[in-house]
């Protein structure tokens, strides 16, 4: 499209509100506990937009850990890698896993949620990874990926690249992950 070169003839965008983050965190937690499947097991990542799906469940959240949730109850709280492919490997139903950025570098793996390990991201498929974030935080990024460091450079590349992110309730975004490298 040809615009006038002089920034004159151009209307400026309009200033949008201020993001309030629980707000925010609310509505994303609202749509996806909505559509939470009652037969699929899911990985909550660390973070206070995932604490804020925790919370919605009415469940107790390890803020800084990995919870499991099946069928609206606790599953497993604090979880460690080890847990986490033992509950793998037992499960009969389908499993997710939902993680945010964490950080103000954006890291969606590899920094604050180890416990969610390349062997686990390999057995649960890439295809069943839901990312939540606020705009403000994808925002905050200024263009910047968000940032995947599994230490499998292999499964790195595999889930590099536009994926979905969910930013408030029935609002999504396609944003780029990439590599540390």
């Amino acid at each position: 499209m040809l615009v006038p070169a002089q920034g004159r003839f151009l209307q400026h965008t309009k200033i949008g509100g201020v993001e309030n983050p629980e707000l925010v965190a609310s509505d994303i937690a609202a749509w996806i506990v909505e559509t939470m499947d009652v037969e699929c097991t899911y990985i909550i990542g660390p973070g206070s937009t995932t604490a804020a799906i925790m919370s919605q469940l009415g469940l107790r959240n390890t803020l800084l850990g990995v919870d499991v949730v099946r069928a609206g109850q606790l599953v497993l709280s604090d979880a460690s890698e080890v847990r986490l492919l033992e509950l793998l490997h037992e499960a009969q139903q389908p499993t997710k896993i939902i993680v945010t950025a964490i950080g103000g570098q954006g890291h969606v793996f590899g920094r604050g949620n180890q416990q969610i390990s390349a062997t686990v991201i390999k057995i649960v498929g890439i295809e069943n990874i839901q990312i939540v974030a606020a705009k403000s935080k994808i925002s905050a990024l200024q263009g910047r990926p968000l940032l995947l460091d599994t230490n499998d450079p292999k499964l790195d590349d595999a889930l590099s690249g536009y994926r979905l992110i969910v930013t408030g309730y029935q609002d999504n975004i396609l944003y780029r992950l990439a590599t540390m490298a």
